[in-house]
Order: structure tokens, then sequence, then C-alpha cells
């Protein structure tokens, strides 16, 4: 049996995160046949295809899913023993980073990230997709680099690092014939509100407070994300609750007031998440620092 090299290694993680051997050569930096031939080299080691090519890219054997956190824990060692956390040059690197977000991080967060990586890190790419039930998993088996947002599901089992402190404002229409500041609690309570359901995410403790309180929003809409609510409520004359960074970058955007709401609501704290696997690797260190300092400054 030859003896393993870590390239083939490498490549063995790569393919097993992107499903895909093209993308896992370009994360690498290396010919696609490069990383074909290296595959084809582990199959044989290891007596199995390792990945099969389904619709959805290429998938693991449960050969491939046992050796895996071994061979990833493995590397992280090599590369800590290398020294290789002052390995990754921001100018020099082509690399793919994929983030899971909420929908307002990709409102508040993604602009200025992306501006930023055009100055420094020019060769790195993004990939977004939005946090789900599904998002522990990807992290765990590093099909995504980190995780950003309000997720309290993440907070056991995942290394964590607080960016910066939110809290909740009330948007209505600039137009709106009743309301005006200060809202008070009754006409709070006499407009209908629409209502943001997100999966994953803590806002729910708005629900909470109110209902501590005994103060109720009648409910006339309810939409999967905040992506269309500036809209709406500037065309109509319902209310939304919606965090105050994303209230501010709303009301620029459409004519809507920004309100306090009725009572204090709590605040909470946006994360950046990772998994254990992955708090050596260069490119993540790298990329956690820059989020912590683009974003450490924003505050409720």
């Amino acid at each position: 049996m030859a003896k393993l090299d870590l390239d083939w290694l490498g490549v063995f993680v790569e393919v097993y995160k992107t499903q895909s051997v093209s993308r896992a050569a370009q994360r690498l930096g290396m010919e696609q046949a490069s990383a074909s031939i290296a595959l084809a080299k582990l199959r044989r080691h290891f007596d199995d295809r390792l990945f099969t090519r389904t619709s959805q890219g290429m998938e693991p054997t449960p050969r491939a899913q046992s050796i895996y956190p071994d061979l990833v824990e493995a590397l992280a060692r090599i590369a800590k023993a290398r020294g290789a956390g002052d390995a990754f040059v921001p100018g020099d690197a082509q690399r793919e980073f994929r983030i899971c977000m909420t929908d307002i991080s990709e409102i508040i967060l993604l602009p200025r990230l992306i501006n930023h990586l055009q100055q420094t890190a020019p060769g790195v790419m993004l990939q977004t997709e939005k946090i789900s039930p599904d998002s522990r998993r990807r992290l765990e088996s590093g099909d995504m680099d980190l995780a950003i947002g309000f997720t309290p599901d993440l907070e056991a089992g995942f290394y964590q690092q607080a960016l910066f402190e939110q809290d909740f404002v009330c948007l209505a229409s600039s137009r709106h014939p009743r309301i005006r500041a200060p809202l008070t609690p009754q006409a709070f309570s006499r407009e209908g509100h629409m209502v943001v359901s997100t999966s994953g995410t803590g806002h729910s403790i708005v629900d909470k407070v109110l209902a501590k309180n005994k103060i109720e929003r009648r409910i006339v809409l309810r939409v999967p994300s905040f992506l269309g609510v500036a809209r709406i409520v500037a065309q109509t004359e319902l209310l939304v609750i919606v965090p105050r960074q994303l209230g501010r970058a709303l009301a620029t955007q459409e004519q809507v007031q920004f309100l306090e709401p009725p009572i204090p609501l709590p605040k909470y704290k946006v994360k950046q998440h990772w998994h254990e696997r992955f708090n050596a690797d260069a490119g993540n260190m790298w990329l956690r620092k820059v989020m912590a300092q683009l974003f450490s400054e924003l505050a409720a």
C-alpha cells in the first residue's frame, strides 16, 4: 500500500467540504486534473470510491464519512505544528469561504465585508446561504466556515465570538395617518402588524416580552424574511419590529419612520460561530479576525 501524501489528504478534505473536485482544486490553488489524480490515488489507497457523483454533487461514502474527522484533525495538528497560522496571506490567497447568515446580516454586514475583501484579499470569494436548522450539521462537516447572526441554536458545541449588541425598534410608514412618536402601548396595539417568521434565530424574545407586559399585537401579515419589510411598511399602515441596525438601514431606503417601541425590548448579541475542527485553520482564523475588526464597533 502506497504511503499517503499530505496533498492527497488536503484534496480529500476539500472535496468532502465542497462536494466538488473543481471547487476543491480552486480552493487549494491547483489544477483540477491534479486534484482528480490525487483523488484516484486515495481511492486506491483506501480501496473505496470515497465519493459518488450525484445530482447534489460528490457525496461521501460511509468509508469517507468515517475517516473524515480523523483526517481533518490530523491536518489541523500538522498545520499547527508547521506554524501555518501565519501562512494565510490575504493579498495572495485564492480561496472560497462559505458563511451561513441571517438575512439581516446579509443587509447589514455583507456589503461592508465584500468591500473590505475587494481591497485586501481580491482572490477571496464568498458564498453565503441562509441560516437554517441544517446549519449545525454543515458547520460540523466543514460545508460552511462560519455562521453569523443571533442564533441561540448554535450556542452549545461551537466556538463563538460576540461581534456587537443589538436591540429592537419599530417601523411605520412616514405617511401613516395615526402613528407618530412617541409610540404608546395603546397606539401600538390598535394597529395591524407584520411579523417576520425566522428559523434558527432568537427573535421570538420579542413575543415573550410583549406577552409578559400584556401588550398585544394584531398580526395581519407574516413573511419569511426581513428583505421586503421596508417596502411593505412604506406602502401600508402596518407596523413592524426589527433590529435597530436593520431599521437604520431600511429607513434610508424607503419612506418609513423610526420609532422606539412602547416598552423597552431586550438586547441581544450578534455572534460568529465556528466548529472546533477549524479553530486552528489559518484562513478561518483570518476571516474571523476580519469580522471582529469590521463589526465590533456596531452597537445598539
